[in-house]
């Protein structure tokens, strides 16, 4: 939490304090698209993505369902695009906790 320096302290919710969350991005390849079950059936639900391989290690993957837009859901990007997403941190198996879409990469090879 920030707390604006010339305030007096108060035990309460006021505009003196902000929440700071951090965040890092990280890019991943796109393996496959999953259909959504719920509010958008028929329509892309998430992206099955793959980490790229640690020295030693076998690839990771794990699914990135939120942060797209209607039409990204309507109209998904290509399986083996390159995407960014956002992340506050890894689990304990190395995944990206709270992982959140935020665009496709196209200034670079595929």
């Amino acid at each position: 939490m920030l707390h604006r320096g010339d305030a007096l302290y108060k035990g309460l919710r006021n505009d003196d304090l902000l929440k700071v969350k951090t965040h890092e991005e990280a890019e991943a390849r796109m393996v496959a698209h999953i259909p959504d079950k719920g509010k958008y059936a028929g329509q892309l639900g998430a992206l099955l993505v793959e980490l790229p391989p640690a020295p030693g290690q076998l690839a990771q993957r794990f699914k990135l369902g939120t942060g797209f837009s209607d039409a990204q859901r309507q109209d998904p990007p290509a399986v083996g695009a390159l995407v960014t997403y956002r992340f506050r941190g890894l689990n304990d198996s190395g995944i990206p906790r709270f992982a959140s879409f935020m665009r496709v990469r196209n200034d670079g090879p595929n």
